[in-house]
């Protein structure tokens, strides 16, 4: 096969195109330059042009061909535009999970078939398996790494062009890998913050592009506790940050239970209070047949959060989900990512939560 390896510069995609290579697929580098402008220090974030050339080394090693393809533009539109759209609009987004379905397997997938490559390979922590159906995403075999998450957003005719060459390993085996096949990135460090906010300040990010809107903190009866600069700069389930001179009543901390861009206001409370029944949520996609009728399944709404059972309805302009023990920390904006067993069944994006 011909396969296009995406190469970020990191330990986990230098693998994962090197097994390509081993398995004899005719195999081609890409890097792809989404940041408009590259200027964040090692280690931090992604797109650096050290990782850009780390990627390049990897491809010398491997002696395959490689190209840096300039995604910026879209990566803004798609995943930097919509990530502050999101937050200014009150819900929490997850930009990994837009960048899998709008930059890494849609435009360079697209742009990939269109070259005449059958296959595009990353260094993602999943599993692909060829069920009667089709091809299956099943997690992967090392769950602190498991990736299954933000690849929920991936679709039957994706999945079928996709490769996940790190499905079954672990990854301090990836590093000794790379390590005996000469690599140069065996020892580089994961990046753990968000690509474009390398410095993990997403509350100054945020302001800095949408400005200071000064509102109130309040608790549940309405009661004035502070003051915020900006109802976007706090999530639900929140506990740092809240900046309250006025401890709660029972000594006990408060978390963030709801943002209204509306009126501009935060309004926090007792963690019990983030108790969540039910959701609904919209734009589904699914990683094969869509769901029809009603189906127990487990969900599950982070990266490394735990899934849930929980019963999942089919309605006509997406999903109602309702669980058989409330759960916490669930948002508007956030993906549910619905599993049977350790298959990704699909995932849609949190509209509205029920308490």
């Amino acid at each position: 096969m011909r396969v296009l390896a995406a190469m970020s510069g990191g330990v986990d995609s230098a693998v994962a195109a090197a097994r390509a290579v081993e398995a004899g697929h005719d195999v081609t580098g890409v890097h792809l330059a989404l940041a408009e402008a590259p200027d964040n220090p090692r280690g931090k974030g992604c797109c650096t042009p050290e990782d850009a050339r780390d990627a390049r080394r990897v491809a010398d090693v491997l002696g395959i061909p490689f190209y840096v393809w300039d995604l910026a533009e879209q990566f803004r539109a798609d995943v930097v535009d919509d990530f502050v759209a999101e937050y200014a609009a009150g819900r929490t987004p997850n930009p990994c999970l837009r960048c899998n379905e709008s930059i890494k397997f849609a435009a360079v997938l697209d742009r990939a078939i269109g070259l005449g490559f059958d296959a595009v390979c990353t260094g993602h922590y999943a599993r692909l398996i060829d069920g009667p159906s089709g091809r299956e995403l099943h997690r992967a075999i090392d769950p602190d790494k498991d990736q299954s998450y933000v690849l929920g957003v991936l679709e039957a005719d994706q999945l079928a062009h996709a490769m996940f060459p790190l499905g079954d390993s672990v990854k301090g085996d990836v590093r000794a890998e790379a390590e005996t096949r000469g690599l140069a990135v065996a020892a580089k460090p994961d990046s753990h913050d968000i690509c474009f906010i390398p410095d993990g300040d997403t509350a100054g990010f945020l302001r800095r592009r949408l400005g200071e809107r000064p509102g109130e903190l309040v608790d549940t009866t309405g009661a004035v506790l502070g003051e915020h600069s900006g109802a976007y700069g706090f999530t639900v389930g929140q506990r740092k940050g809240l900046r309250i001179g006025t401890p709660a009543p029972d000594g006990r901390p408060r978390y963030v239970l709801d943002v209204s861009v509306v009126d501009n206001r935060v309004t926090v409370g007792p963690a019990e209070a983030l108790d969540v029944r039910g959701l609904t949520a919209d734009r589904p996609r699914w990683c094969g047949d869509a769901l029809l009728g009603s189906s127990e399944c487990l969900v599950q709404f982070r990266a490394h959060g735990d899934p849930v059972p929980a019963a999942v309805t089919a309605l006509e302009a997406g999903l109602q989900i309702a669980f058989t023990t409330p759960v916490r920390g669930v948002a508007p904006g956030q993906a549910a990512v619905l599993y049977d067993g350790t298959r990704v069944l699909g995932s849609a994006t949190i509209a509205a939560t029920v308490r």
